[in-house]
């Protein structure tokens, strides 16, 4: 018999080893049910070996080394030097130990574990072709099957990842040197992470973006100051400019724009950057042949429990349409789907989903805006506290920002928080929790929170919609 007759069965087959997934296959599991994840490329996906994981151990080296040399305030004199072939080895330590715990973690739940890539036969079976030339390949049939396979980034005509004057974020992250000039194309939240990394890091950073500011997605008060920050670093900006080709000069590139009024204009660099979002990876597995169909965009369709059309198939995470491409949404539809499958009365009904954006300084955001609250039908109350007015903001040297709750006037619900400032995405997780346990405004004002730290921005703002503020002014 050659490798490619054998056949097994599995109760739950995973495909793909992302947050998602990972979690997903442990949580099957955990329920006693047989299961198998495939993984065609590395444990814990994107977010753990080319996302997350590693820009955040870069972000903190890069502003550790920025804080470093700019304190002479704090009377710190430092003229720091950064060591990128050292800082890459630490950074590729975290990633290691991290993916290897997922791979320790999945072993120790009782995840049978296979490499290679999954193709369907038809809805009750895949195809495992494994990696390299020779290696065989193998049938799985499943009772079910939960797809995880994740998302890839964006290229644009004209500029191939191929090249190696061409970076996608992934380039950018395993960087062996800092280009002396970068320029990034698109403004949104990976484009801005990287910009004021690399622009700590002592490149020149130009950031060219087709719409009219940075972070689109955010209100123009959240993303005004972190635009103002970056420009603070010397990070060159410019809107309603489309990033048209390249060529190589003789040290270098020259990257040309277009407006749409035709007008073209070019930047030098060492290197461009192409960070213009992300898509669903739905194309490689012949998905078709399981009856399971993607939209013309690729996404997935599914309900609440995370079945597809096919209602043994599963699909969660960045595949899946009209949910964020966040990490902590992958895992908590994997739990679902998992315990869907093993019965329990479950369905993916987040209240709210907290997302964070690592640039300078940080954004935190959950739930609604007071502009959405007011669509929805609520008459918002606002409360804002601004960091310039925090003791322990003043005492870290960044008081750029604020907090802002916006809560239902009526019945005193908090229906979301927009924070940009420090520690932004860990102080955001206080009112996604608020939101899920439908605390009102007194209950966060009424919670006695540790002085001094930035977490008293949060009670502030919340007496602040109440009108009871102490050290800000009411609205």
């Amino acid at each position: 018999m050659v490798v490619g007759d054998i056949a097994t069965g599995t109760e739950v087959l995973v495909i793909g080893a992302g947050p998602g997934g990972y979690v997903a296959a442990i949580r099957a599991a955990q329920q006693g049910l047989d299961t198998t994840l495939v993984e065609k490329d590395a444990y814990g996906g994107t977010c753990l070996n080319y996302g997350c994981i590693p820009s955040k151990a870069l972000i903190t080296s890069a502003d550790l080394a920025h804080q470093a040399g700019h304190a002479e305030e704090m009377g710190i004199h430092a003229d720091p030097v950064v060591d990128m072939s050292q800082l890459r080895d630490w950074k590729d330590g975290i990633v290691d130990q991290l993916t290897g715990g997922v791979e320790k973690l999945c072993k120790a739940n009782g995840v049978n574990l296979i490499e290679g890539t999954a193709r369907f036969k038809d809805e009750n079976a895949v195809r495992i072709a494994h990696g390299g030339e020779g290696q065989g390949s193998e049938t799985i049939e499943f009772e079910h099957c939960i797809i995880a396979t994740g998302s890839r980034v964006i290229q644009i005509p004209g500029f191939d990842f191929a090249n190696e004057q061409v970076w996608s974020s992934r380039d950018a992250l395993a960087a062996e040197t800092v280009p002396d000039d970068l320029v990034v194309v698109g403004g949104g939240y990976i484009g801005m992470e990287l910009s004021t990394t690399f622009a700590k890091l002592g490149a020149n950073v130009t950031v060219v973006e087709m719409l009219d500011d940075i972070l689109p997605t955010y209100e123009s008060d959240v993303a005004r100051v972190v635009r103002k920050r970056a420009e603070v670093l010397g990070i060159d900006m410019h809107f309603g400019e489309g990033a048209s080709g390249w060529r190589e000069e003789d040290d270098g590139i020259m990257v040309t724009t277009e407006t749409e009024d035709g007008e073209e204009n070019e930047y030098y660099a060492d290197k461009v950057l192409v960070a213009v979002g992300r898509s669903p990876v739905t194309d490689t597995m012949e998905i078709e042949n399981a009856g399971v169909e993607p939209d013309e965009r690729g996404f997935i369709e599914v309900d609440d429990f995370r079945r597809t059309e096919v209602d043994h198939i599963y699909a969660i995470g960045d595949i899946v349409e009209d949910t964020p491409m966040l990490a902590h949404v992958a895992s908590q539809e994997g739990i679902v789907a998992a315990e869907h499958i093993a019965g329990e009365p479950v369905a993916f009904d987040s209240q709210a989903v907290p997302a964070a954006v690592f640039t300078d300084p940080e954004i935190g955001t959950v739930g609604m805006t007071e502009e959405e609250a007011e669509e929805a039908g609520f008459t918002p109350a606002v409360g804002e506290m601004p960091f310039q007015a925090s003791g322990r903001a003043l005492t870290t040297g960044h008081t750029e920002g604020f907090v802002r709750i916006v809560a239902d006037e009526d019945s005193g619900f908090i229906l979301g928080a927009q924070i940009v400032g420090p520690e932004a995405s860990e102080l955001v997780a206080e009112l996604a929790l608020a939101i899920e346990m439908g605390a009102r405004l007194e209950d966060v004002a009424a919670t006695i929170h540790t002085h001094p730290t930035l977490a008293e921005a949060v009670m502030e703002a919340a007496e602040n919609a109440l009108g009871q503020a102490i050290h800000t002014l009411n609205r």
